[in-house]
């Protein structure tokens, strides 16, 4: 599968501006900011999915969640992210792309009256124009459209049929929204081939046909296209200042790192977007924070759910079709569900802008339709409100319901099942800190606000026009303190006139203290953490546009200008080989000064306390190249801890390892070597080579070849000038964790793992018989 992302040993050392996170807000910020022809690094949490690849089965589904609380951590990345707080819960998603992946891609701008709110700044609510410009280059790249429904190929759909009679029921407004969803096939505006949309629902698990209108269709492969580096899998856990620029501080999941508990590493840029998210951005600068940056007090408040509520009006008097069909999509026996959203009862422009509601149909992604089957049936018993109450109502419902047991979610009355979403205004008191270490939302009773009394009435209005079972939000009951579970969080980095206030300014550039308007030159928030207040409809095209207008502006300060326009280009993506990796520690002394003798560096950095140890990930080239090449390459990336080189760890580029090749004094022996610049964490650099001298001159010296490696640290990047010498070795306890970190990346099955791992295996076997063994037995 093609790849926008980059292997972790590509990344450079120094980055004009490092981005965090791939968001609406982080891939804008990689467009623009690279079209400006800056040197661009993103660093995503998640993992990159492109189409074809997201879950299609409740178990793949279920291997993809990543569970966090605020006294837990998830144990693995996975794409949806669900994080358990008090009084209100979120789920979004962690992959390349953001939450873009797993949303429904609605695409509408809130009220006018929202931004007359003096939580905005006074940049902004004087000048919307320049907002509205943001707008509309988020729509030229983005490319919404409303569902064409009754054209060829997109007949009405039934779910949207059900809104329209629910609005006229309510005397409410409907239309048909505009969602970022394809219904054309072809190369699109930045290059890439997407496909029309099949209709099969299943827009938030994923979508597998290359219709969805993600991020990784339009301003990522954008940023690539203009030079921006990607790099998944990059736990970004702090920035810190240095000097004129910002560090960013790192772990890499999957690396194995943690099994040495080796140190973060590191890049440094003179300009740093955090993009992380609502949780994502805030949870970063609190722990910046406790790493000593100055930042508002206001850090962690102001988080609001955007009014989210979910509901559902199951077993309706005519169908629905609002299950997902995952790869039932082209069974001419199943009615077409639709995009996930593709209608809207517009319940806003009310007197009091705050009883305003956005009020949304959606469809449940195929991967759960199955559990959710016997979970409607279940809670319609409990928890349902029969909006009808009429005898032969309720005979026909137990039949629907019988239907569904047997036939499956498909009939009876899982398929008569309409799912709301409704968007409201909160207000916006939630609260995000650190507490021992765990990140935390607290804001407990806020589904006890007024406003969500007049939600649930709506919801009921809706479903009685229909003749269903309302069921509410499970979370929102009077057993659970009504609890709410938003997908549209925003806030915590909050904009604001000054530091007393928020967080940011108009640009998202990040505060120096807790008062005045003084800010850290280079640093910003762009995403939903800084908006100020619940929107009470979708977010990401308001987070796009301030997203949009902040680039626009920084990028101006910086006396540099971007682009807007789309040349005819194809997106520049590539395949990565199916290659081994594995981490390895080696621990020893060194001795600045010494410049001749190996052991006598060695002795002398251990007499003078000079230890250097480092922690590298090695990752091979391609299987068929890594064998055939006499030179064996491996790409490494790593920390090295070396006191006598710098207080605090360096951290790896362009490392190069060599596995078996030629000694070119002794070709009859054998060499593995490490080449790699060292970085410092105030832009030093040293350059590293070492060697373990494969002999073979006795079976017996086997352990000690391949564990002990002859170091010589050099000033310069020539390696004229050296700068000391020593030896590392390998303990056997690190060797047996050794062992266990090997695997096999960019491979998509157990099959394809185990034949990209098995002409290493041999070539790795037959050099050491060969070496070792041949010639004595």
């Amino acid at each position: 599968m093609r790849k926008l992302s980059k292997s972790i040993t590509d990344l450079k050392p120094f980055y004009d501006v490092v981005i965090i996170g791939s968001g609406y807000g982080g891939s804008i910020a990689a467009s623009r900011f690279s079209r400006a022809g800056l040197k661009v690094c993103l660093l995503e949490k998640g993992k990159e999915f492109q189409p074809g690849e997201y879950p299609v089965t409740l178990m793949e589904a279920e291997g993809e969640m990543q569970l966090n609380t605020d006294i837990s951590k998830a144990d693995k990345n996975g794409l949806y992210d669900i994080h358990v707080g008090q009084g209100i819960s979120v789920f979004k998603g962690c992959g390349l792309g953001g939450t873009s992946q797993v949303n429904a891609g609605v695409v509408i701008k809130p009220e006018d009256r929202v931004f007359l709110d003096d939580r905005w700044p006074s940049a902004i609510r004087n000048d919307m124009a320049s907002l509205q410009d943001g707008y509309n280059k988020a729509w030229d790249m983005l490319k919404p459209s409303a569902y064409p429904a009754n054209t060829p190929g997109y007949p009405e759909l039934a779910k949207s049929k059900a809104m329209q009679i629910s609005a006229e029921k309510m005397n409410q407004p409907f239309y048909y929204t505009d969602i970022n969803v394809s219904f054309k096939t072809g190369i699109n505006h930045v290059g890439v081939q997407q496909n029309q949309c099949v209709n099969c629902g299943d827009c938030v698990t994923g979508c597998n046909h290359f219709a969805k209108n993600t991020l990784i269709m339009n301003y990522l492969p954008d940023a690539v296209n203009n030079g921006a580096e990607i790099f998944c899998n990059i736990n970004v856990d702090h920035v810190e200042q240095s000097a004129n620029n910002w560090i960013t501080y790192f772990d890499v999941f999957g690396n194995d790192r943690d099994k040495f508990k080796a140190p973060l590493m590191f890049v440094r840029s003179a300009n740093v977007i955090i993009a992380g998210g609502a949780l994502g951005s805030t949870e970063i600068l609190l722990r910046s924070k406790q790493n000593g940056l100055s930042v508002s007090s206001k850090l962690g408040d102001h988080f609001t759910g955007n009014g989210d509520v979910l509901g559902f009006a199951y077993n309706c008097e005519e169908p629905i079709n609002g299950m997902g069909l995952g790869t039932l999509w082209n069974d001419d026996k199943y009615e077409p569900v639709g995009p996930c959203i593709t209608s809207v009862i517009d319940m806003r422009n009310q007197p009091v802008l705050d009883d305003g509601m956005t009020f949304e149909e959606g469809s449940v992604p195929a991967p759960i339709v199955s559990m959710l089957n016997l979970a409607l049936m279940s809670l319609s018993a409990t928890i349902g409100h029969n909006t009808t109450g009429v005898f032969s109502n309720w005979l026909r419902d137990c039949g629907e319901e019988a239907k569904s047991l047997i036939s499956g979610p498909y009939h009876g009355a899982t398929s008569h099942t309409q799912t709301y979403l409704i968007m409201t205004h909160d207000d916006c008191s939630g609260v995000m800190s650190l507490n021992n270490g765990y990140f935390s939302i607290n804001w407990p009773g806020v589904g006890k606000e007024a406003i969500f009394q007049k939600v649930s009435q709506a919801m009921t209005d809706a479903t009685e026009a229909l003749g269903g079972v309302f069921i509410k939000d499970l979370v929102w009951e009077k057993a659970l303190d009504y609890e709410l579970v938003t997908v549209h969080p925003l806030g915590g980095c909050s904009m604001a006139e000054d530091a007393t206030q928020g967080v940011t300014n108009d640009i998202g550039n990040v505060f120096s203290g807790t008062d005045g308007q003084a800010t850290h030159a280079g640093l910003y928030v762009l995403d939903g953490s800084i908006i100020p207040l619940p929107l009470g409809t979708n977010p990401l095209f308001t987070i796009s546009a301030v997203a949009e207008r902040a680039c626009n502006i920084i990028i101006k300060n910086m006396g540099l200008e971007t682009t807007y326009d789309f040349p005819p280009v194809v997106s520049n993506l590539t395949i990565p080989a199916p290659a081994v990796q594995f981490t390895e520690t080696m621990k020893g002394f060194f001795s600045v000064g010494e410049k001749d003798d190996f052991e006598v560096g060695y002795t002398a950095g251990e007499q003078h306390c000079s230890p250097i140890l480092f922690t590298l990930t090695i990752q091979t080239e391609s299987m068929d190249i890594f064998v055939a090449d006499p030179e064996h390459k491996g790409y490494m990336s790593g920390t090295v801890v070396a006191p006598a080189l710098s207080d605090k760890p360096l951290t790896v580029s362009d490392g190069l390892f060599n596995l078996f090749v030629k000694d070119a004094d002794n070709p009859e022996h054998l060499k593995m070597k490490y080449n790699m610049t060292l970085n410092t964490h105030d832009g030093k650099q040293f350059y590293f080579y070492g060697y373990k001298k494969v002999d073979g001159n006795s079976p017996f010296d086997l352990w000690n070849d391949t564990t002990v490696l002859y170091t010589t640290v050099y000033e310069d990047e020539a390696k004229n000038n050296v700068l000391g010498k020593g030896i590392l070795k390998i303990a056997a306890q690190d060797f047996a964790t050794q062992m266990t970190t090997m695997k096999t990346v960019n491979t998509s099955s157990m099959m394809e793992s185990l034949k990209a791992m098995e002409p290493f295996s041999k070539f790795f076997s037959e050099e050491l018989i060969d070496t070792y063994f041949k010639k004595f037995f």
